[in-house]
């Protein structure tokens, strides 16, 4: 953005701090106008033709729109993909620890993708590793729904669930 002296056009279109143009000056005539009012010259357009300059307080202009930035920041919720990893023949102590980290993930508001990963020949049972993730989803209906339906991608297959309501 440019400011005062950093601005090179020739004429401008003008508005005064209360929002009132006053037309099309030199940038000579502008800067004056703004240095009487004890303000800065800050150029808003410039592609206009002419471009709009307007006599403002800069420091005060650039601290609000810091300050709408950080309460836009503060207000969006950044969603986080966790990973579950089962395995095709996981036990069921090992599947209830996984299924407990995975519900406290989609509790805290974040997406959970189980995924199963086929080492050897357990390819051949897709199957198998279908039941598990099915089953996952199944114990999981409470808190999520699913996102992403179980799919095979290379030697993995996964599956992609969403809290049920979203955390506040």
């Amino acid at each position: 953005m440019y400011v005062n002296e950093g601005i090179r056009a020739r004429e401008l279109r003008v508005i005064d701090q209360n929002g009132e143009q006053l037309g099309v000056k030199s940038r000579i005539d502008a800067l004056k106008i703004a240095e009487r009012a004890n303000l800065d010259l800050v150029l808003v357009a410039p592609q206009a033709k002419p471009p709009v300059a307007r006599i403002m307080d800069h420091g005060k202009f650039k601290f609000e729109q810091q300050k709408k930035d950080r309460e836009v920041r503060k207000n969006q919720k950044v969603i986080v993909l966790k990973e579950v990893r089962l395995s095709p023949t996981i036990d069921e102590h090992d599947y209830q620890t996984k299924l407990r980290n995975g519900i406290k993930f989609l509790e805290k508001g974040d997406k959970v993708k189980a995924s199963i990963r086929f080492k050897g020949r357990a390819i051949t049972h897709k199957e198998i590793g279908q039941r598990v993730l099915d089953r996952f989803a199944e114990d999981c209906k409470e808190v999520a729904t699913v996102e992403q339906r179980a799919k095979m991608e290379g030697r993995s297959m996964f599956l992609v669930l969403q809290p049920k309501n979203e955390k506040k």
